[in-house]
């Protein structure tokens, strides 16, 4: 069975061309070698599939032809428990993670503020045009 319907099929991808793109940009390997969408793969190749920022590595344990439930599709395939392992150390540091809006102390200026902000740096006796009195 080709790869990229084997992605589809297992649910890892919406569509089977997104499953292509993915595949064509290498983010995803076949027994640990960059494939392409056009390979075979078998029941017991290893896959290192990335999605998002995560990387998950499967063992491929069935082939259907077609894209049926979630149920269906999770027992084409067995995820590693190293893999499970690394997955959740990764979501465990990413919730850790300050959150980037909290550096900012005082939030957006207010109106007012963003007036007296523009006053501050204009004043009223600077030339805003080019021409001559």
């Amino acid at each position: 069975m080709r790869i990229d319907k084997w992605l589809w099929a297992a649910r890892f991808f919406k569509t089977r061309s997104l499953a292509s793109e993915e595949i064509q940009k290498g983010r995803v390997k076949v027994n640990d070698v960059q494939a392409k969408p056009s390979k075979e793969i078998k029941v017991g190749d290893m896959l290192i599939v990335r999605q998002g920022s995560y990387f998950k590595t499967v063992e491929v344990l069935g082939m259907n032809p077609s894209r049926g439930s979630a149920t269906v599709a999770q027992l084409m395939y067995a995820e590693t428990a190293q893999s499970l392992e690394l997955r959740t150390q990764q979501a465990l540091e990413f919730k850790n993670q300050r959150e980037p809006a909290l550096s900012i102390e005082h939030g957006r200026p207010t109106k007012r503020q963003r007036r007296d902000i523009d006053n501050a740096r204009h004043d009223w006796n600077d030339r805003w045009s080019a021409s001559v009195d």
